[in-house]
């Protein structure tokens, strides 16, 4: 540190970095100890960082990236559908579904790019921007699932009739993308999600996750 720098900005961008450098985020204790200072002041800067959307708490206490960070760069959300699309429009157009990739925006999943299929006569429609809780639908529940056990080597979440009636989902989590916690899915109208289905989500996530790093 100089006498130009701000110790406590300093502090605030070095916990940003270390909760970066993590998928599954760090709590109160751990970044007192890698910062090398009290409980106290990191809980100044994870609330100083939470009123900006910067850093978010789950309800285990640990802390991550927010999307405020996306936030601060107004090209960062085009830039991730425009890397996800080719994926994306891949998958709505093999599953005959509607495909989307999801991300974590505090205890919701917000979808942030959506494909529709072009050739089936009918399909569900879903909207870039549309919110729901993470612990429903097929998108949420498979970054859940992430979180509890994470592995190398994603599965597939199946849901039914839990965001609309008559309809299903399929989704992966994104993995080995840092500060992104995510999903990729297909949605459709199907009283179940056939097997081949939840493989090929699996596939498509595995495709964003590349294009994304």
């Amino acid at each position: 540190m100089t006498a130009e720098t701000s110790q406590t900005l300093d502090r605030g961008l070095r916990v940003l970095k270390l909760l970066a450098d993590t998928d599954h985020g760090l709590t109160v204790t751990e970044l007192s100890h890698r910062l090398g200072v009290n409980r106290t002041v990191v809980y100044r800067l994870l609330a100083t960082l939470e009123q900006h959307a910067l850093v978010r708490r789950d309800l285990g206490g640990r802390a991550r990236v927010g999307l405020g960070v996306l936030r601060l760069g107004r090209q960062v959300h085009p830039l991730v559908r425009e890397a996800a699309l080719p994926a994306l429009r891949a998958l709505a157009e093999d599953i005959g579904a509607t495909a989307h990739l999801t991300l974590v925006d505090g205890a919701e999943a917000l979808a942030v790019a959506v494909v529709e299929p072009t050739w089936t006569d009918y399909h569900v429609a879903y909207r870039p921007g549309f919110r729901h809780p993470l612990d429903r639908g097929a998108a949420g529940r498979a970054i859940l699932e992430a979180r509890r056990q994470p592995v190398a080597e994603p599965g597939y979440t199946l849901t039914q009739g839990e965001l609309e009636a008559g309809a299903s989902g399929a989704a992966a989590p994104l993995l080995g993308v840092t500060g992104v916690e995510g999903s990729v899915g297909v949605v459709m109208l199907a009283d179940a999600v056939p097997e081949r289905v939840g493989r090929r989500v699996v596939d498509a996530a595995r495709e964003v996750a590349e294009a994304l790093r």
